[in-house]
């Protein structure tokens, strides 16, 4: 029993402690658990009292905010209504624990875009776009406000800045006419040549080369990134887009986590942009705004990825925008054939079947000009307005506090479906841009639309895009009656002026329809024009050795190479 004894009292004293463990363990969780629910009460007040002092918007719950409540797609016609019915134009929805300010009213817009332009001109932190697709602070579209983002400005309008586009208008002018020449003779396909002929606009501004062909890889791949990039900035409550609200998402190792496997390592088409851009330098082609960056890439010390960025945004600005702005053009004449006929008569008294319009003949066609004018506001393409603005400093909207770094957003769409500036904005009524018309209303910018953004952040390219749509527009409704396609029985088949992608850069979803020349005359000179077009085009020929799909598959692609710094080839 004795020698028992001292193995009873081991046990015994094993149960204390383990005990005594368990206790302990008790109290740590609790402490955790006190600490925990201080910590969220304290970050729920002070959302609350965010919430009192921002403009107005539905009560946010404790991490998760308003996100729940967003819907699946086009969140934007959400936020236009939730600004109904709180009765106020500059509403705040929370995406998580961070207040997002929404302005759904043009004169709101512009009392603080445009005129505190100096406040609003940064960005706030995007993950998702900037940080996850490994874009960062080299793009200009999400580069903060400062030096660096006045050197990237700079540049940028050394190739699309208003006093450089007129220099394009021959080469513009052309692949317009070749876009009319080539919808002519395959007009299903439509939609396929006006990729083209924007991608080849922009193409001959960067590289000096123009795309020739509507299976080049500049349009049947960088396209579809850009859409795909623009998806990325849709406010959503499903992956990737609730990592803005659930930032610790992002940093598990992407090897257990699905939703950051699409991503990949990030930045990889950085790569693919430089390389081509590295191809320009290094060829003989037609001078361009790439060899005029490697021109001044010492004088401000650029990096490979913002030689990279600055030509990449100009098929992101330019191409995947003006393609979608003329497809809209498109289901436009379709959906309301009334509008039509005035344009016709205008144009054949100011240009004849003869001859296709020019850009001086612009004085001379206000109703023309008035109908591209209600294509950029009627759908337009960049539906919230590009990317978030940001303000530098605290400011204050009739009362209310914005925050700095708040995410703010212009919902372009609420603004021009707005009632008050234009009734009816569902209806496609070029009248609304003629001023002594009874359709007229104020706005408060002279343009009449807000389809670029605003203040410092204004689209860089607007220049470019509004000259080649009016060219285009113009020529399109001179050459041809564009109508509702028609099934076996010759009934049309209608067209749903509400179906549209769900990204922010938004176009109508495949509809067919019907384009025939509106004479003889006219088919005639179309084909004249295209033919002789060609011929001086043909100065710009050219082809890429790369294919974005298969630029990080192959070995000798370069990689590595064109992502060395670049003093070390420059």
């Amino acid at each position: 029993m004795d020698a028992a004894k001292p193995i009873v009292e081991g046990l015994t004293l094993v149960k204390l402690g383990d005990a005594a463990s368990q206790y302990g363990a008790g109290n740590v969780l609790l402490v955790l658990l006190a600490v925990a629910i201080t910590a969220l009460a304290v970050d729920y007040s002070y959302m609350l009292y965010l919430h009192y002092k921002m403009p107005p918007g539905p009560l946010p719950l404790p991490i998760v905010g308003n996100t729940y409540s967003l819907p699946e797609h086009k969140p934007w016609i959400y936020f236009e209504q939730l600004s109904k019915q709180l009765n106020s134009p500059v509403i705040t929805f929370w995406i998580g624990r961070n207040p997002t300010v929404w302005i759904n009213d043009a004169w709101s817009a512009s009392e603080l875009l445009d005129k505190k332009a100096a406040i609003y001109a940064s960005r706030p932190r995007m993950l998702v776009f900037a940080e996850l697709t490994g874009i960062g602070q080299a793009n200009l579209v999400n580069m903060y406000y400062g030096d660096r983002w006045r050197v990237h400005r700079k540049l940028t309008h050394l190739g699309v800045g208003l006093q450089q586009v007129r220099k394009y208008r021959g080469f513009q002018n052309n692949e317009s006419q070749v876009m009319a020449y080539d919808t002519l003779h395959q007009p299903e396909k439509y939609v396929t040549h006006m990729e083209r002929y924007a991608t080849s606009v922009v193409s001959i501004i960067g590289f000096g080369r123009r795309v020739g062909k509507v299976d080049d890889p500049l349009i049947t791949e960088v396209i579809a990134v850009m859409q795909r990039a623009a998806e990325l900035n849709v406010p959503s409550k499903s992956f990737p887009m609730v990592m803005e609200t659930f930032p610790w998402l992002a940093k598990f190792p992407k090897k257990i986590t699905p939703w950051l496997k699409p991503f990949g390592n990030g930045g990889r088409g950085t790569a693919f942009f430089y390389a081509l851009a590295d191809e320009v330098k290094e060829s003989e082609a037609e001078p361009c705004y790439v060899r005029q960056i490697f021109k001044e890439a010492p004088k401000y010390d650029l990096r490979k990825e913002e030689i990279s960025s600055l030509t990449g945004n100009l098929f992101g600005a330019g191409s995947d925008t003006s393609s979608s702005t003329l497809v809209t053009f498109t289901l436009a004449c379709c959906a309301f054939p009334e509008t039509l006929p005035r344009a016709w008569e205008e144009l054949d008294r100011v240009c004849g079947p003869h001859r296709s319009p020019t850009w001086d003949d612009e004085p001379n066609l206000p109703y023309v000009k008035a109908f591209m004018k209600e294509v950029l506001r009627w759908r337009s393409v960049a539906i919230i307005g590009g990317q978030p603005h940001a303000p530098i400093q605290d400011d204050y909207w009739n009362g209310y506090l914005i925050p700095k770094q708040t995410w703010v957003q212009g919902n372009t769409w609420a603004i021009h479906h707005n009632e008050r500036d234009f009734p009816e904005p569902d209806r496609f009524n070029p009248c609304r841009f003629l001023k002594d018309d009874p359709a007229s209303r104020p706005f408060p910018n002279e343009k009449g639309y807000m389809t670029f953004g605003w203040g410092r952040r204004v689209c860089s390219g607007q220049g470019l895009a509004e000259q080649g749509t009016f060219i285009s527009v113009a020529r399109f409704l001179w050459a041809f009656k564009i109508e509702k396609a028609k099934d076996e029985a010759g009934h049309e088949i209608p067209v749903d002026i509400f179906a549209y992608t769900n990204g922010l850069n938004m176009r109508p979803e495949p509809f067919k329809c019907s384009i025939t020349p509106r004479s003889e005359e006219i088919r005639q000179t179309i084909e004249r024009e295209g033919q002789q077009a060609l011929s001086e085009l043909s100065t710009f020929e050219g082809e890429t050795q790369y294919r974005m799909s298969t630029f990080y598959k192959t070995p000798d692609a370069g990689v590595a190479k064109h992502m060395k710094p670049v003093a070390a080839s420059a």
